[in-house]
């Protein structure tokens, strides 16, 4: 289960990281037992971010099942995707 405060608490600890595929170490070091993935917010389709920044959006993963899929529910949320967002003005 992943709650809101869970989520923020993981938004405050990018603040200032470079993001790129060494986030993931890091946010596993922060916080134990939650799974982390990280990639590019325009790699992401079907499913709407639970928490948006200017940087990065994140998103739920569900990984009870052998494959890892997007969910938008707390309560079987197992882990946390952090998507980078590219500003291409």
């Amino acid at each position: 289960m992943m709650t809101s405060e869970q989520l923020q608490a993981i938004a405050s600890s990018l603040e200032g990281q470079p993001l790129n595929d060494a986030i993931v170490t890091f946010l596993r070091a922060q916080f134990p037992g939650i799974h982390f993935t990280y990639c590019m917010d325009d790699d992401v389709s079907g499913v709407l971010p639970k928490l948006e920044n200017p940087r990065f959006n994140l998103y739920l993963v569900d990984g009870r099942e052998h494959c890892l899929s997007m969910t938008n529910n707390h309560e079987i949320a197992t882990g946390v995707l952090v998507a980078e967002v590219i500003d291409e003005r």
